[in-house]
């Protein structure tokens, strides 16, 4: 009995902790269920999108890069193929000088880049590709892909790289592209793509989130060590903005055969339109050397170049205008009423000022000169006289009109705003008064003067057109130009300058005697054509001062002087004189007398902006006027001329008036 009843409690005792491992299985199974229920139905989506991306890579694909284009739709900025060489270590056989030593019996290869490359190598998984060479040539790449059999570990690829065809031609105009710096990766993850480049300089800079593009993906399999198996899908990028620019490149490249061998600029401006059709600063340099990486040797070469190449003169140089500089200060002394019409003042090769002498670039004097005849021989004494009477402020206030001592505002990087002094001004940066003489020194556009060739030419535009404020543009609003040239004049345009027209008047008589004989400075740069013919006016800016012994004894000519040393040499014009059109600003450095070695350049290019006058090209669709670029000089009297007597403007303009009156008066001669 005894037995029994512990044979049933020991039996109690089992079922019981049987009762409890078997709950508390069957709670674990159920725990296990429920967990995979969740994982495996719940959050499938989340682990499957896990899943994929441990086996997917999603990988940025460059866009390809906007091109500039000229007013004609000539390609300036585009982008080419680029052949390149690659070597994937892991399928090197582990020898990667052999390979290295292989590929060099085919292209150059040198010690600099046997360490980049094994760098590289050491910095990336074994299984990365590796760039040995890029920008290679079709007839390279061939010879590699032919003896690739025999290269292990080496991969050939074809991409895009930027390319500039004129090389030099546009080098500021265009600007160029380069690596990604540091300061420069932002919020855009393209920017941290390798081998990716950006606008440096010029309109590349200015206008390259534009030019950039968006970026496309593509989807790649890869295994568990990241080595990829396959392409899954693709997105190409969306490609950049084309931009079209206002230059006329067949001008472009004129200006830059003629400027050839000199340290130089030059600008030639609608008057009314405000378009640069040339902006030439000379030497320049090959932007295609900083796209594919310039080496020590080049940048040394450009970097010490005493004719500055990477230096956009253009906008970046600061000159005295010298002479130029007179046709502010004679509107400003008309204004102030400092001189009239009638004034006279004579010039007997200088003038006293307290105890200081100021000479006259004429030693033996020009007699009696009005303001007309003063601007057509460029008699200093008269302008000196001027400025005395009339004080700097004044002549900065006219200055300032005409756009000289301020920034422009053109849509290319580095431009600088000149220096038109002021009685403030010198006593705020220099902390001293004005002194009477500066006035004198002003007159003729030295002492603290300086200005850009693109704002002369912005004053000359300014001048040509009746007084209006025309504004320097370097890119078009639309597509390239077609047959729909806007042919409104500055006056349904820009602002009008206040500035009375008599005075403008006598301004642009005087321009056109410049190149007139017998006085006119610049005579003999004359265009003989009376249709194309050009009114400007010479400068000559000194560089160093002349001392007064070299005056006792012998002023030594501009030839006999160190390159450093000599007189730079300016122009400015507009043409043609009866219906204007086009203006021109033109400086050589150190070229010595504005009409010898600047005026003739102004007049080439001049004539040639004519021939190729954009207003009469492409236009047959349009009805209107049918010449073409092949036209020469001879045709364009016919061509502007309706658009002259189209508008009161254009036909009661300063310049063909004072043309009219110089014609009737026969050789010009000034009273």
């Amino acid at each position: 009995m005894a037995m029994n009843r512990r044979d049933t409690d020991l039996q109690r005792v089992f079922t019981r902790r049987a009762l409890l491992l078997g709950t508390a299985q069957i709670a674990l199974f159920g725990l296990l269920a429920g967990r995979l229920y969740y994982l495996q139905v719940v959050e499938s989506d989340k682990y499957a999108l896990l899943a994929d991306e441990n086996r997917i890579s999603m990988r940025l694909l460059s866009p390809r890069r906007g091109r500039i284009l000229d007013r004609w739709g000539t390609e300036l900025a585009t982008n080419r193929r680029n052949y390149r060489v690659m070597i994937v270590a892991e399928q090197a056989n582990n020898d990667v000088d052999a390979t290295l030593t292989a590929l060099g019996e085919l292209i150059p290869i040198d010690d600099g880049q046997r360490q980049r490359v094994k760098r590289d190598i050491d910095r990336h998984r074994k299984f990365v590709p590796v760039v040995v060479a890029e920008n290679l040539s079709w007839e390279d790449f061939a010879k590699i892909n032919l003896h690739s059999p025999d290269l292990p570990g080496v991969q050939l690829d074809v991409g895009e790289t930027r390319d500039y065809p004129y090389a030099d031609a546009f080098s500021h105009v265009v600007g160029y592209v380069g690596a990604v710096s540091d300061t420069e990766i932002g919020d855009d993850p393209l920017l941290e793509l390798p081998g990716f480049r950006v606008g440096k300089s010029g309109v590349e800079k200015v206008f390259d989130e534009r030019l950039r593009g968006r970026a496309g993906h593509s989807q790649i399999e890869v295994n568990a060590y990241g080595r990829a198996i396959r392409e899954l899908e693709r997105t190409d990028g969306q490609p950049g903005d084309d931009v079209v620019l206002t230059i006329d490149a067949e001008l472009q490249r004129y200006a830059i055969d003629r400027l050839s061998g000199e340290s130089s600029a030059a600008v030639v401006m609608d008057i009314h339109t405000g378009e640069i059709l040339s902006l030439v600063s000379n030497p320049g340099f090959d932007p295609n050397w900083f796209n594919v990486g310039i080496t020590q040797a080049q940048w040394k070469l450009l970097s010490t170049d005493k004719y500055k190449p990477l230096t956009n003169k253009a906008i970046q140089g600061q000159y005295p205008p010298g002479s130029t500089f007179k046709m502010m200060v004679g509107m400003a002394a008309l204004e102030s009423g400092a001189i009239d019409a009638n004034t006279r003042v004579f010039c007997p090769g200088h003038i006293e000022f307290g105890n200081a002498t100021f000479h006259c670039w004429r030693k033996g004097g020009h007699g009696t000169m009005s303001v007309v005849s003063a601007l057509e021989e460029s008699c200093d004494v008269f302008f000196y006289e001027a400025a005395r009477r009339t004080g700097v402020d004044k002549i900065a206030e006219m200055a300032n009109r005409f756009g000289l001592g301020e920034a422009t505002g053109i849509a290319l990087t580095g431009e600088r705003k000149g220096l038109i002094p002021t009685r403030a001004w010198k006593k705020a940066v220099l902390g001293q008064p004005w002194a009477q003489g500066e006035n004198l020194v002003t007159g003729i556009g030295q002492g603290y003067v300086l200005t850009t060739p693109l704002q002369l030419a912005v004053m000359v535009s300014r001048i040509a057109n009746g007084g209006y404020a025309v504004e320097p543009r370097i890119v078009r609003d639309g597509d390239y130009l077609g047959t729909d040239h806007d042919r409104r004049l500055a006056s349904d345009r820009w602002p009008a300058i206040s500035v009375r027209r008599d005075y403008l008047d006598m301004i642009h008589e005087g321009m056109i005697r410049v190149t007139t004989p017998p006085r006119g400075t610049a005579s003999r740069a004359r265009i003989t054509e009376a249709q194309y013919a050009m009114a400007g006016k010479t400068g000559s800016a000194q560089v160093r001062r002349i001392t007064k012994l070299e005056r006792e004894t012998r002023v030594r000519k501009n030839e006999e002087k160190p390159w450093e040393e000599r007189d730079h040499a300016l122009f400015v014009a507009y043409a043609p004189v009866q219906a204007p059109r086009y203006a021109c600003a033109v400086i050589v450095e150190h070229g010595g007398g504005g009409s010898t070695a600047a005026a003739p350049v102004a007049r080439d290019l001049l004539l040639e902006v004519q021939r190729l006058d954009p207003s009469r090209r492409n236009r047959g669709a349009a009805g209107g006027v049918t010449a073409s670029a092949n036209d020469g000089p001879g045709d364009l009297q016919a061509a502007t001329a309706p658009a002259a007597a189209a508008s009161p403007a254009a036909a009661t303009s300063p310049a063909l008036d004072a043309a009219t009156r110089l014609a009737q008066r026969g050789n010009g001669q000034g009273g």
